[in-house]
């Protein structure tokens, strides 16, 4: 018996124990994270699958995984050999996780869940169904008792951000905060969201893998700050500039005594605040977004010059990457790990480098087909001088995050092949040629880059585009590109000048190959006149696109010319910080097409 099927009777007979008929075991923290740390990997535990989203229900009898289009190649692979059941979230005749219980429930039959690890919105979905049935729900960690050797919290150190690259000073930050909450009726916000809070106060840390970002709540009340942290995280800098800045600190987990005792009306989004804290607020609650959602995702004009620097490092890094493959392909060994290895060093090489910004995706051909593959010892193959590879990465700076993906072609490439690399090209570049009316949203330009390739009846089974932070979570809300609306993505915002988003559409063919093109937009405003404020976008992105992949016949026009002017601004930019030997290739693979 595999150790994952033991794992899923020891949880079904705690359960048993317990009256829970079925457990939900989401992927999040305390905090509604994306990224977790190893600490809250409880899905991944019992499940085998790890992939960064996904949903496992457990019954008496049989568990689900539910996962979308993302993870349908990894998850498949990943939990075979286990009793575990994949749900394809999306796919024809395949119920959502609210459905499939709904339709296991009996009457009398209780729901548990890690309360401290689930969403408020998540847990009121099971209070409904639960109350239907004349149940209820059971808030407790079972995870725990089956988990022997659970890895320990983080207990990273948080420092200062300093105001050169932060762009506006926490204080300030806090005044507009607490303008929001007199216009919404609170006298608090609790903030449970990691970014949220590293962006509000200024600081950055390292509990979680890729995100700078620390476990802490915090609560912004009309003339206090508390922020709740495991103290041995503060050196005497930052407890310095806390206590300059008027912000009293408590344990960690001191912040359900602390709302417990809370009278006035509370701020807070259900989206992000865990069951447990919500449960025991006795206060009038006001269910909104956090101000600084919004706040954040709108840079400063300091947050965007730096975040035009950290994208120059970066370029300089994948440029000479892609000189390092094409010049060596074929002539030394290489595999996916150590292209990818290589792709580390010379991120590390430029200065004021921190960490990547997520778990690099380096793939050749057919495991490019499987959106978010990562490869192990197991699965690592040799690069050949035939086919394509696609390296989806990016870094954390001082200066701001980056997220680029490039598919490089190292040899002889199909005539299909070749078309498809063209037609992502031309979906790309047509988003970031796009000029829109202010009160767009990522939905209403979707179609623009979608478009191409639906017309080929091909589609990519996730969003076009994703929000960027700064010095903070490579997919942040509230921005992004998407054709329709995701609840939980929380990415259909107006799009307004200072956000910066991810333009990467794709095609991807099961046991064939993958191919995504992906740059950095900064939206901005190009004129108003008596018929409104018109947008568009200014591409930040750094780095040539592989010109061996194109078919220069298949691009448009207008796509061909804004490609051409692209590289003439590439080359400007990333040449004096190459050699002669890597200028001068970088003049070939920029040049005019």
């Amino acid at each position: 018996m595999s150790v994952i099927n033991e794992n899923l009777l020891k949880l079904q007979k705690l359960m048993k124990e317990k009256n829970i008929s079925l457990y939900v075991i989401p992927t999040s923290d305390n905090h509604s994270s994306e990224y977790i740390s190893d600490y809250f990997k409880s899905r991944e535990f019992m499940s085998g699958f790890t992939g960064s989203a996904g949903t496992l229900l457990v019954s008496l009898t049989n568990a689900y995984l539910f996962v979308d289009g993302r993870y349908f190649i990894q998850a498949e692979n990943q939990i075979n050999g286990t009793n575990i059941t994949l749900e394809k979230i999306g796919e024809p005749n395949v119920p959502s996780i609210n459905e499939l219980i709904k339709s296991l429930l009996k009457e009398g039959d209780n729901i548990g869940f890690d309360g401290n690890v689930l969403p408020y919105y998540e847990a009121k979905n099971y209070i409904d169904l639960v109350n239907y049935v004349g149940g209820h729900v059971v808030s407790i960690d079972l995870i725990n008792n089956v988990w022997e050797k659970r890895p320990p919290l983080p207990n990273g150190k948080i420092f200062i951000l300093d105001i050169k690259y932060a762009g506006k000073e926490s204080k300030n930050k806090i005044e507009d905060i607490r303008k929001e909450m007199i216009a919404k009726n609170a006298k608090y916000n609790v903030i449970t969201s990691l970014d949220d809070i590293a962006w509000i106060l200024n600081l950055r840390g390292n509990d979680i893998s890729y995100n700078p970002v620390f476990l802490s709540y915090l609560v912004i009340g009309e003339k206090t700050i508390d922020l709740f942290i495991d103290k041995s995280k503060i050196d005497l800098d930052v407890a310095t500039y806390l206590k300059v800045n008027k912000i009293n600190v408590h344990d960690y987990y001191e912040i359900i005594n602390f709302v417990k005792l809370i009278k006035e009306p509370i701020l807070l989004d259900y989206q992000k605040v865990n069951y447990e804290i919500v449960s025991n607020i006795k206060a009038n609650i006001i269910n909104s977004y956090n101000p600084s959602l919004l706040m954040k995702s709108i840079k400063n004009p300091v947050e965007i010059s730096n975040q035009k620097k950290c994208l120059i490092k970066d370029g300089v890094a994948m440029t000479k990457f892609m000189y390092w493959l094409k010049n060596n392909i074929g002539i030394i060994p290489i595999t996916e790990i150590s292209a990818q290895n290589k792709l580390y060093k010379l991120r590390e090489e430029q200065e004021h480098y921190i960490e990547p910004s997520f778990n690099t995706i380096c793939a050749y051909k057919s495991h490019a087909a499987m959106m978010h593959y990562s490869a192990t010892k197991e699965s690592d193959v040799p690069l050949t001088n035939e086919g394509m590879l696609l390296v989806d990465s990016g870094g954390q700076y001082l200066e701001g995050t980056t997220d680029i993906t490039r598919t490089f072609v190292l040899g002889e490439i199909s005539k299909a092949e070749k078309h498809h690399f063209t037609l992502v090209l031309e979906s790309s570049l047509n988003l970031m040629r796009v000029v829109f009316l202010h009160g767009c949203t990522g939905i209403s330009l979707d179609l623009a880059a979608r478009e191409p390739i639906w017309r080929e009846f091909l589609d990519y089974k996730c969003g076009t585009g994703h929000g960027v932070g700064f010095l903070l979570n490579v997919h942040e809300a509230p921005n992004g590109f998407r054709y329709k609306i995701v609840p939980e993505r929380n990415d259909s915002h107006v799009l307004e000048p200072g956000m910066i988003t991810t333009d990467e559409p794709g095609i991807y063919l099961e046991n064939e190959y993958g191919i995504r093109h992906e740059n950095e937009l900064l939206c901005k405003e190009i004129m108003t006149n008596n018929q409104g404020t018109f947008l568009g976008f200014e591409n930040i992105t750094m780095c040539p696109i592989d010109i061996d992949g194109i078919d220069p016949k298949e691009l448009s026009k207008e796509n061909r010319e804004y490609l051409n002017n692209y590289h003439k601004k590439v080359y400007k930019t990333i040449k004096p910080f190459l050699t002669k030997e890597e200028a001068r290739w970088l003049r070939k693979y920029t040049r005019k097409i």
